[in-house]
């Protein structure tokens, strides 16, 4: 899946087809047009509202694509307040970002592959060098401990 440019009407076109879901019910559920149906699986974008029910009926968080996407393709944020200030900003406040363990899988996929070196993914993703350190670190010596698991004889 290309995170950079996202076609949604395409991925939820996938997932339907992956749930197999008649279009029918579909309509129903979206209280649309077979034709309508159609122009959303051809659209590049959709109201947050249609996308939510999309993400309800398909049971997918379409949603985290454009999560992913933020993390991996926006400035990080400048935070001006000062410490122990508090925050009068009526926006929800989120915390740091959070990596799914599929970006993770993705990364060390690039790295172990040797499709680009740490240092092209701390530039091109923005990921921070400690933080793809100890991804490195975490997940190489678990499947390690994992291979090692396999390889030690069983007990009789």
């Amino acid at each position: 899946m290309n995170l950079k440019e996202i076609h949604i009407g395409k991925l939820i076109q996938i997932r339907t087809d992956e749930k197999k879901l008649d279009k029918d019910r579909i309509c129903s559920y979206l209280k649309c047009t077979e034709d309508e149906l159609e122009r959303m699986y051809e659209a590049k974008s959709m109201s947050s509202e249609l996308l939510l029910k999309w993400s309800k009926l398909l049971e997918y968080d379409f949603f985290r694509i454009y999560s992913q996407h933020l993390i991996f393709y926006s400035p990080p944020a400048v935070n001006y307040q000062k410490k122990g200030a508090v925050s009068k900003n009526p926006m929800p406040q989120f915390r740091k970002n959070i990596y799914t363990s599929e970006i993770i899988e993705f990364i060390l996929d690039l790295i172990s592959s040797g499709a680009k070196t740490k240092q092209q993914i701390i530039t091109e993703y923005r990921i921070p060098k400690t933080t793809l350190y100890k991804w490195v670190e975490k997940y190489s010596s678990s499947e390690k401990k994992l291979i090692s698991l396999q390889s030690t004889p069983a007990d009789d």
